[in-house]
């Protein structure tokens, strides 16, 4: 059984009539005896509607509760039992009770298709998923149930069902499609006449679209060739000259007078790839003409009038666009040009526009010099092997005589030379001074400008014509073999091009650089100035030779839009090689664009690290200053009552307080200028070398009384010494002793332990503390940061941040690990000393105010 035939009537608006046209659809099927039932339709209360439902078999609907409501769906199942031949089903896009056979009734339609029943159905515009956005734009509402467009494309026949917006609105007002409680509200909404002017236009577009498409497949299937003016097509060709923006814009004008009209923009390149057109212009075009709501397409063909009329003729298009040659006077005797040769074949059928422009009559680029490509030595051994070649052959005859025909193979054989050498021309003068001296000295009669013989005469024509033919084909076999080379080289370029493109690796000094040596110039610069009378100035440069400081001093100068150009000092470029010249370009415009971007993100990176390393000083100084200063200031407050008579031992305890709090503010001042030192790059550390030994045993210094027997000591004497500044790593150590002994569990050991590892020296800080996930290990290190475990008031968060800066400044690294059997250790790697010590002389250690800072914290 095959595939069931899908009808929908199609509206811009509830109320135009759908259902009304597919139950009068269903009535006319019916009294022709077709078997006919009606799966889901829904009347909404219009007398004419139910009237005419009343006459047709209706398939009972499936109840579904929802909602503490029950509601009514189509049978799905009910209708494929029953089996017509047609069946009705309303309200294509409707979203089904949860509980159905399908989610959407569109599937169920589909699967009443694949079981061989016709359908019919209805839908609003609104209700395609691609219009979404657009009926958004215009209704302010979004439409929640939709059908898939390709479903609706896909279906055997579209009907449009239209009515003006003024008639729908009387519809409305007349209460013939919604309840007079819910006309007022309907009317001021979604039925003003704006909107559903905007959505008939939405309609009949669509149907139009849909019907170009019927329209196109059919005359492919037909073979139709002759254009059929259903629709303003205008194509316009397209050289990839700055003429082509003119062309665009009265192509557009011109479709703007025909409904519906569409302008194609063509470019017909050859197939042998060489063109003069500009990459830039064209993509200038390509996007002018999509803005304009047209299309741009890339066509390849060496007849260029032969694949525009083909092109016309497949798109079935009605006018064509040409702009006035640009060619010279003298030019148009190498044949007529694109214009006259399609305005001549373009049949009774095609309209042909030749616009004028500012570019007329002044001339086009022409393929490279014939001496360009083969190189100046080359043209000259090509001339004198076809002129002095006869002569000297005809004199090394002149003692042997082997015969006309060996004369004529021993001639054909210098021209065939002479091709090979210097192209068509030297052996079209080899075939004319051979056929002169073939006549003179060697067919009767002898040395006269006569032959005798007409078969002597047939001879010669034949070599004049062998000879030119073999010239030729010699010529353009040399001609194809040099556009391969230079197509090869040009591939391997661009691919460069695109290569650096994808991997963002080259720089733009590089690519300069790359120009230069690539078209052998003296100089490349990139140049640039912020407006029109603006001064040039230079974005990068390559190439030891003098740069010029304008484009109009370069011997080549390539613009990259309204305020870039590309200057190459050296030699001037023939026109070929300005095409890869241009991808060079805008390349380079990329490149430097890239690297403002990148700079211009490093800098933003930078600001927003310093503005959230601000935010988090303050908020964290915000506590951490406050609780020692709040803490001081009630103890001097106590002391200096004169209500209160202390004890000596209250009067001790506060002063322990003060200075306990001191002691703290001086440590948390010490770590933020530690930090800000850092961070401003003005630490500078005073290399020596010493025992590891002397320094970590005074890190130590600043333990709590009561943790100090909690820290363990293995420093061997015999490890070699290290090349550090003693001042910064004694810092470094006893911040991460004491960030060890704060959180680390009470009564638990904290080691500290040194080895030697072949030219390094590893300081390990051991504590059996909660430790630290994998994902966290490198963010304790950051300023101002505290990981969970770290109770507030516990300071900034610069403990460890100060330890890694300090480490890195003195060339060693810190990193953490975990502890095994539960905890963490901090690995401080410091570098072995190279020699022995008593050859280094003796530095003063970096000066840093303030005992050592023991802040750090868990999280950094």
């Amino acid at each position: 059984m095959g595939r069931g035939i899908l009808r929908i009537y199609l509206g811009a608006a509830p109320g135009v009539g759908k259902t009304y046209a597919m139950l009068s659809e269903a009535g006319r099927r019916l009294a022709r005896g077709t078997d006919c039932v009606v799966g889901h339709a829904e009347h909404h209360g219009r007398p004419r509607t139910e009237a005419l439902l009343r006459g047709l078999e209706m398939v009972p609907p499936r109840e579904l509760e929802h909602r503490g409501a029950v509601r009514a769906e189509m049978d799905v199942e009910a209708v494929l039992r029953r089996a017509p031949a047609v069946a009705i089903v309303d309200e294509l896009a409707h979203t089904n009770v949860p509980g159905s056979r399908n989610a959407k009734r569109w599937q169920d339609v589909e699967e009443l298709l694949a079981a061989g029943i016709d359908v019919v159905s209805t839908v609003n515009i609104q209700h395609l998923e691609s219009l979404g956005d657009v009926v958004e734009s215009i209704t302010g509402v979004r439409q929640r149930e939709t059908v898939p467009d390709e479903f609706v494309r896909r279906a055997d026949q579209v009907e449009l069902v239209d009515m003006s917006p003024q008639a729908l609105r009387r519809r409305m007002a007349h209460g013939n499609i919604y309840q007079p409680d819910k006309v007022d509200a309907a009317l001021s909404h979604h039925f003003r006449p704006g909107n559903l002017t905007a959505l008939r236009e939405l309609a009949l577009l669509w149907v139009a679209d849909r019907v170009d498409e019927h329209l196109t497949r059919y005359r492919s299937e037909h073979r139709v060739s002759a254009i059929w003016g259903s629709r303003e097509r205008i194509l316009v060709g397209l050289t990839g000259g700055p003429e082509g923006r003119t062309l665009i814009r009265r192509a557009a004008r011109l479709a703007e007078k025909g409904a519906g009209g569409e302008v194609l923009a063509v470019y017909v390149a050859r197939s042998d790839g060489l063109t003069s057109a500009s990459p830039k212009e064209l993509a200038v075009q390509r996007t002018l003409v999509e803005d304009l709501g047209g299309t741009f397409h890339h066509v390849v063909g060496d007849d260029v009038p032969a694949a525009l009329l083909d092109f016309a003729r497949g798109a079935n298009a009605t006018q064509i666009v040409l702009g006035s040659s640009r060619r010279k006077t003298w030019q148009y005797v190498l044949g007529p040009g694109v214009g006259t040769l399609v305005a001549r074949d373009c049949g009774p059928d095609l309209d042909v526009h030749i616009v004028t422009h500012e570019e007329v009559a002044k001339g086009r680029g022409l393929p490279a010099a014939r001496g360009a490509r083969l190189g100046r030595a080359r043209i000259v051994a090509g001339w004198a092997t076809g002129v002095a070649g006869p002569a000297l052959l005809a004199l090394l005859l002149v003692t042997v005589d082997p015969g006309l025909a060996n004369d004529m193979l021993l001639f054909l054989a210098l021209t065939v030379a002479a091709a090979l050498l210097g192209g068509l021309l030297p052996a079209l003068a080899s075939a004319a001074v051979g056929s002169v001296l073939l006549n003179y000295f060697y067919a009767p009669p002898l040395h006269r400008f006569t032959i005798a013989d007409p078969r002597n005469i047939v001879g010669i024509l034949i070599f004049v014509g062998v000879a030119v033919a073999v010239a030729a084909v010699v010529d353009l076999a040399a001609r194809r073999t040099d556009q391969a080379a230079r197509l090869r080289a040009e591939s391997e370029i661009l691919s460069f091009l695109a290569g650096s493109v994808l991997r963002g690796e080259t720089s733009l000094e590089a690519l300069l650089e790359r120009v230069r040596e690539t078209f052998a110039m003296e100089s490349a610069a990139l140049l640039e100035r912020a407006g029109d009378v603006a001064p040039w100035t230079c974005a990068g440069a390559a190439g030891p030779g003098a740069r010029v400081a304008r484009p109009e001093e370069a011997d080549v100068d390539v613009p990259v839009g309204d305020h870039m150009a590309l200057a190459l000092s050296g030699r001037v470029l023939p026109a070929s090689d300005r095409r890869v010249l241009a991808a060079f370009a805008a390349q380079a415009a990329v490149v430097l664009d890239r690297q403002r971007l990148r700079q211009a993100a490093e800098e933003a990176r930078t600001l927003a690290e310093g503005n959230r390393i601000r935010t988090a000083l303050l908020a964290a100084v915000s506590h951490d200053l406050r609780t020692p200063l709040a803490g001081i200031k009630a103890a001097v407050s106590s002391l200096r009552s004169d209500d209160v008579a202390w004890s000596e031992e209250d009067r001790a305890e506060l002063l322990e307080g003060i200075e306990d709090g001191a002691d703290r503010l001086d440590h948390l001042i010490g770590n933020l200028l530690d930090m800000s030192r850092l961070q401003t790059g003005t630490v500078t550390p005073l290399i020596r070398e010493i025992d590891v030994d002397e320094v970590v045993p005074r890190a130590l210094g600043g333990v709590p009384e009561d943790r100090v027997g909690l820290v363990e000591l293995d420093v061997p004497e015999t490890l070699p010494m290290v090349a550090v500044d003693p001042g910064l790593l004694e810092r470094s150590v006893a911040n991460l002793v004491e960030n060890a002994v704060k959180h680390g569990p009470p009564g638990t050991r904290v080691l500290v332990a040194a080895s030697a590892l072949a030219d390094r020296v590893e300081v390990r800080v051991v504590d059996r503390g909660p430790g630290v996930p994998d994902e966290a290990k490198d963010r304790i290190f950051e300023p101002f940061q505290r990981y969970g475990d770290a109770p507030r008031g516990s300071g900034v968060g610069l403990g460890l941040a100060v330890a890694r800066g300090f480490a890195e400044a003195m060339g060693g690294t810190l990193t953490a690990e975990d502890t095994p059997g539960g905890g963490l250790t901090m690995v401080l790697t410091l570098r072995a000393a190279p020699r022995p010590a008593e050859d280094v002389p003796a530095a003063a250690p970096a000066v840093l105010t303030g005992p050592p800072a023991l802040h750090g914290r868990r999280a950094s």
